[in-house]
């Protein structure tokens, strides 16, 4: 189940700046430790954990390298991942330098079946005012809501105003850069 929070915030800039709405953001967990996931990978392997962690390494510098040399590597079960950058733009040929370029970036592109599990996956979506308080919860059943409306005061979600933007009744509070790049023919999201 993927968990949302949805958080009233007043909008700081768009067509309903200064209005109070609903803006909709996945919860986000702390970042794993590698460790954690060598043990659970030894877990449920039946592997040692000193064989895990050798094939990690290994796996790890050799999709840095071929990253670095511009290959699209495969993440197994998950997708595929390559560099990419950002660059201004220039008109004449004698303007092209490295100094052109204004980030460098990684992207990734999902698999079919990555894309399918995330399509498939339950939400649940939990609303809190702007004092943080729990006002509502409302889960996804196939293609209806089903809302549970519990009164509770309980503030225990993040409570999270991270800068979003908003356009219309559209908001990206997405913190990871590549949502903004068109993913290779075939690629991305939605596709």
């Amino acid at each position: 189940m993927i968990k949302i929070n949805a958080k009233q915030t007043t909008l700081q800039i768009g067509e309903h700046k200064g209005e109070d709405r609903f803006v909709l953001q996945a919860q986000t967990f702390s970042t794993l430790d590698e460790g954690k996931v060598i043990e659970e990978a030894a877990l449920r392997s039946n592997i040692s954990t000193a064989v895990i962690k050798a094939a990690w390494d290994a796996a790890s510098s050799v999709l840095k390298a071929w990253a670095t040399e511009g290959h699209s590597c495969p993440l197994p079960g998950l997708g595929h991942m390559r560099f990419g950058i950002r660059a201004t733009t220039v008109e004449k040929v004698e303007d092209v330098k490295s100094n052109l370029i204004t980030s460098r970036r990684i992207i990734f592109t999902p698999s079919v079946s990555i894309k399918e599990a995330l399509a498939k996956t339950s939400i649940s979506i939990t609303c809190y005012d702007k004092d943080g308080n729990k006002i509502k919860t409302v889960t996804s059943a196939d293609a209806d809501d089903i809302e549970e409306d519990n009164g509770s005061t309980d503030a225990d979600g993040e409570n999270t105003n991270n800068g979003t933007s908003s356009n219309s009744n559209n908001t990206n509070s997405g913190s990871d850069d590549s949502s903004n790049t068109p993913p290779p023919e075939g690629g991305g999201f939605g596709g």
